[in-house]
Formats: C-alpha cells, structure tokens, sequence
C-alpha cells in the first residue's frame, strides 16, 4: 500500500552511512566540504560512511539539512531522499552519474 512518502530504490536497504553518502555523492559535495558544514572532522564523515560509527543524535538534523534530506529519510531510507539530476543507467541497471 502506498503511504505518500517518496521511497528511493537505492537507500530501502541501505545502512545510514550508505544514505549519507549516497546524499553527499548526489550533491557532488566533498567529505572535506560536508564535514565542515556539519562541524565534524573529515576521519568522522568517513567512518559514518564506511560504517564504522554513527552520527550521534544531536547532529542528525544538521547532517539532514547538510544534505537536503529529510531527517526520516536519512533515518530509514523513507521520506525525501537527494534530488539525482544527472543520475544514469548502464546495461546491467547499474547507477552512475552523467559529468
């Protein structure tokens, strides 16, 4: 049944750190450049990417607005994910990005 929430086909079965990087990748931002807005270290962004730790809850929201996602979806993959303007297919369904 259809809730209403936008749902992206990348990120249902993603970890959080999967779905900040996909979010990041989506705005051709660097680490370097969402760490900073964020108020992290650069090492702190690629552990949250990598899996190796997770963002501690007071910096959700701003990771959320760092990204321009939704709090839910970077939560659980439900809700408003990153906008993919130049987003492609190859033969096999793999994503990559059009530059």
């Amino acid at each position: 049944m259809y809730d209403g929430q936008i749902v992206s086909a990348f990120a249902t079965d993603d970890t959080i750190g999967g779905r900040i990087s996909l979010a990041r990748d989506a705005l051709n931002m660097s680490i370097e450049d969402a760490s900073r807005i964020v108020g992290v270290t650069s090492e702190t962004w690629q552990n949250w990417e990598n899996d190796r730790s997770d963002p501690r809850a007071n910096l959700l929201d701003r990771i959320a607005g760092a990204l321009k996602v939704s709090l839910a979806w970077l939560l659980s993959g439900r809700g408003t994910g990153p906008v993919w303007e130049d987003l492609s297919f190859d033969e096999a369904g793999e994503r990559y990005l059009l530059h």
